[in-house]
């Protein structure tokens, strides 16, 4: 089979899927037991794996404030032919958030800290650099909640876990820089939960990976977690996966708390599970409930592209209200070669994770995540807008391709039948066929900066569409080349249609 015919037969593939999706899905009037949606995933998650091509999946499941299930779909090593299982140690990204929030937390209970106080108070062995911006007025809980006008951070700085790599304190004199003065939006920042790095070990004294292995990871049974690399874990971390599918070895970056953690899906499961409330919360908790309860507090709008998954954030959690009216809390983890999520409703004890070694996962836990909550009966969350996104934006590319299509196929006809003709006069074209000229030529600019970027979001979130969307694109292209060089012939002033 050729490339193109391969190509079609996907395409094909991809487009049952989207009519049939709606197939698989549970119905509303029978109730299904956990045994039933266990079965249910199991066939679900492979389909999913094959369609997006992810290698590697792990789930877990909370019900009743406890794990209650666990599994693993497809290969953590592919060149070794290695399964995914439970206890495959992955790296979680930015899940590793919600934990660093624990820690942070754990220092206000114990009174060490205050969330309303002034971050530079805290810090002894690292100082603000010069900035417009009154750094002064950045506190622990702007921090916590991305409100605090830093930037993003710089993306893809990775080491391999062997090789010397810049301190915590050489990187925040390299990263630290204001967007904007504290308080006014919500904007995401990796750089603030890298100061609070720092702030735990300068309150402490004691390194950031210590003092959160002790405090928080072994208090809460997360056996096999850890933010230390080690040639020692329970299972060797397997290689992560990148838009294009080739191998992305183990790395680490020079910084923790944003995104450092190790761990396999049933340790990051045991801390969804301590994070329940009401009855489902544990006196073994290494929080107290109203500190647990403080995390979930809404305290910033969800801005940019963040807004359409969720309303909030709060300390380290995005924040969601369900159309039953329940509170759900989540966080997702997205690296190079990696994507990870877990969503929990702390008032029904219910909670999910699920683990990839893939960056072309975002589909896949959209549909995951919607199984879920139509099976609990919470109604639509916010990350189902990814799924039904990409079965919106599949029909339009059909739509492109076919319109695209009909027309390149009735101006050849009218060519042969003698109706058009091949002009490369510009001085002879019409006001449309300059206008079709001018939206060609920034077609061209769009396609190769699109082709000149190493990540773009769209291919992120639609990793099986986006390459589909490029050729449906450059059928647009040659459609509108097309018509500016095929001109129609004039009789006089009649225009032969």
């Amino acid at each position: 089979m050729n490339i193109i015919q391969s190509k079609s037969v996907k395409f094909i593939a991809l487009m049952l899927l989207v009519a049939t999706a709606g197939c698989s899905r549970m119905t509303d009037d029978v109730e299904y037991s956990q045994a039933d949606f266990q079965q249910h995933l199991g066939q679900r998650i492979p389909d999913l794996m094959d369609w997006y091509e992810v290698p590697g999946v792990s789930v877990a499941l909370i019900k009743n404030g406890k794990i209650s299930w666990s599994d693993a779909y497809g290969l953590a090593d592919i060149e070794n032919e290695v399964r995914m299982s439970p206890k495959t140690i992955c790296r979680v990204e930015s899940i590793s958030k919600s934990v660093t929030a624990r820690g942070v937390m754990k220092l206000v209970e114990k009174g060490e800290i205050k969330l309303d106080d002034p971050v530079y108070v805290h810090l002894k062995s690292w100082e603000f650099p010069e900035s417009e911006v009154d750094f002064k007025k950045v506190t622990i809980r702007h921090l916590l909640s991305h409100s605090s006008g830093l930037t993003l951070g710089t993306i893809g700085l990775e080491y391999d876990p062997r090789e010397e790599k810049p301190s915590l304190r050489e990187s925040l004199s390299r990263e630290v820089r204001f967007e904007r003065e504290p308080r006014t939006v919500f904007s995401y920042s990796n750089v603030g939960y890298h100061l609070l790095e720092l702030l735990i070990e300068d309150v402490t004294g004691r390194s950031f990976s210590e003092y959160m292995l002790n405090e928080i990871l072994i208090p809460l049974k997360m056996e096999n977690a850890s933010f230390e690399w080690s040639e020692d874990f329970i299972t060797p971390v397997p290689n992560g996966h990148n838009l294009n599918g080739d191998p992305v070895p183990v790395y680490v970056y020079s910084e923790k708390g944003a995104g450092g953690l190790f761990a396999n899906v049933e340790d990051i499961a045991t801390f969804v599970s301590s994070g329940m409330l009401d009855q489902y919360y544990s006196d073994t908790n290494v929080l107290k409930e109203k500190s647990i309860r403080e995390l979930y507090n809404p305290l910033i709008e969800a801005a940019g592209i963040y807004s359409l998954v969720s309303e909030n954030y709060g300390l380290g959690h995005f924040i969601e209200t369900l159309p039953n009216g329940k509170q759900a809390v989540f966080s997702g983890g997205q690296g190079n070669g990696w994507m990870t999520h877990f969503h929990l409703v702390p008032e029904t004890g219910d909670g999910i994770v699920i683990l990839t070694n893939s960056s072309r996962s975002w589909p896949l836990i959209s549909h995951i995540l919607s199984d879920w909550a139509e099976w609990n009966g919470f109604g639509s969350l916010g990350m189902d807008l990814i799924a039904k996104a990409t079965t919106g934006l599949w029909i339009v590319i059909g739509l492109i391709l076919t319109v695209s299509f009909l027309q390149i196929v009735r101006m050849i006809r009218e060519s042969i039948q003698g109706k058009r003709r091949f002009d490369l006069q510009i001085k002879n074209y019409s006001g449309v066929q300059y206008l079709q000229l001018t939206m060609a030529l920034i077609l061209i600019f769009v396609l190769i900066w699109s082709l000149t970027r190493e990540y773009l979001l769209i291919s992120s979130v639609f990793p099986g569409a986006s390459p589909w969307l490029m050729i449906a694109l450059v059928l647009v292209l040659l459609t509108l080349l097309l018509s500016v060089l095929l001109s129609k012939k004039r009789s006089g002033n009649v225009t032969f249609k």
